[in-house]
């Protein structure tokens, strides 16, 4: 059985009232045994929960520092094109918006590499729009031989492809596929995509287990928090999780937890997640899940990127361009989102020191067994 007819399976409505009808009870309860029970990624997740937050947050940071030390592995997106054939109305790059379209070539692509590794980069996430024909997977093959030559560790953000061509960029380097549903909730899915490839809801939700056949190392999942109820998208991620840790336990995974920020053409968020909310999601997926990996972007502020360190995140951005050919040449208003935390990796690094952090460029190297 795929997640889609798993999802299926599952009642909207049933969830959402236990969720909003969850006592302190079942919050005690599931905080006595969080991990892998999704009867307790609920209650952890539910309004019930807020008086709460302070016992999450200190055993979040206590099973953060076990697992992974004092350690934040540092990543940079490079975005390669902005083109898109899809009609997304949260995002920049949606194809109605009347925005300059550019898509790097490989000089191009080498200069932008050049200005990432003079900031001690090593693990680098490529970007593009959603265009199967101009920017598809014969563009892939050709870029990843290169950047695999100067980056350890290859990460890609596109649009879903067959298992074959996963499978054929694992033999290329690629590493890992961030791939994210948006919304669970189809009919908000299809409220929001209007128009291209995107629209196909099952497609896109079936991805991930395309790529766990292909081979890929890990595989990241993420909802864009404010297009619908976050509380129940949240816990419908973590049943997604959960499936694909059960059938495909060979591949490791990761969680981005990205709140809408302004862009071209935007729209507000249906429902507003707080600063508090963001806390209660990321300790909730730390007790949920001990191994983990979870994602901040520079869509957030840098006050709240410090104080978030240690709670459960694992992964940080920082010097951050959404645009191609953005390091290069950062004022070409080709942004796909507004950032929020605009200072320097070395900026961010200080910070992360005083804190007691570890800022960690390369954790994996491949060899011959």
């Amino acid at each position: 059985m795929s997640f889609l007819s798993y999802l299926q399976g599952l009642s909207r409505e049933k969830l959402s009232l236990r969720l909003y009808s969850c006592t302190s009870k079942e919050v005690e309860k599931a905080l006595q045994s969080p991990q892998g029970s999704l009867e307790s990624l609920l209650a952890l997740l539910s309004p019930a929960a807020e008086p709460y937050l302070e016992q999450m947050a200190q055993a979040s940071t206590l099973l953060t520092r076990q697992r992974f030390g004092a350690n934040i592995g540092m990543y940079l997106p490079l975005y390669l094109s902005n083109l898109c054939a899809n009609e997304c109305d949260y995002c920049g790059f949606s194809m109605s918006n009347r925005i300059k379209r550019k898509t790097l070539n490989l000089d191009e692509l080498n200069a932008e590499m050049s200005v990432i590794k003079s900031m001690s980069y090593d693990s680098i996430l490529l970007v593009s729009g959603e265009h199967e024909t101009k920017v598809g997977i014969d563009y892939f093959s050709s870029v990843l031989p290169s950047v695999k030559a100067s980056f350890s560790y290859v990460a890609i953000e596109v649009q879903p492809l067959k298992e074959t061509e996963y499978s054929q960029l694992v033999g290329l380097g690629l590493d890992a596929v961030m791939i994210y549903q948006e919304t669970y909730n189809p009919q908000t899915y299809a409220k929001h995509h209007t128009r291209g490839n995107k629209k196909d809801f099952a497609y896109r939700l079936e991805t991930p287990e395309r790529v766990a056949r292909a081979g890929v190392d890990k595989i990241g999942l993420g909802v864009l928090l404010g297009l619908d109820d976050w509380r129940l998208d949240a816990l419908l991620l973590g049943h997604h999780l959960e499936y694909l840790e059960s059938h495909f336990w060979r591949t490791r995974y990761s969680v981005s937890l990205p709140r809408l920020r302004p862009c071209t053409g935007g729209i507000a968020p249906k429902v507003e997640l707080t600063d508090k909310g963001l806390v209660q999601l990321i300790c909730a997926f730390r007790l949920f899940n001990h191994q983990l990996e979870i994602s901040l972007s520079t869509r957030e502020s840098a006050e709240l990127r410090d104080n978030l360190l240690g709670l459960g995140v694992t992964q940080l951005s920082a010097g951050s361009s959404t645009q191609p050919g953005g390091y290069l040449a950062p004022d070409t208003q080709l942004d796909q989102f507004e950032i929020s935390d605009e200072r320097t990796p070395n900026e961010v690094c200080a910070a992360m020191k005083a804190r007691g952090f570890n800022p960690v460029w390369k954790d994996w190297e491949s060899a011959w067994v």
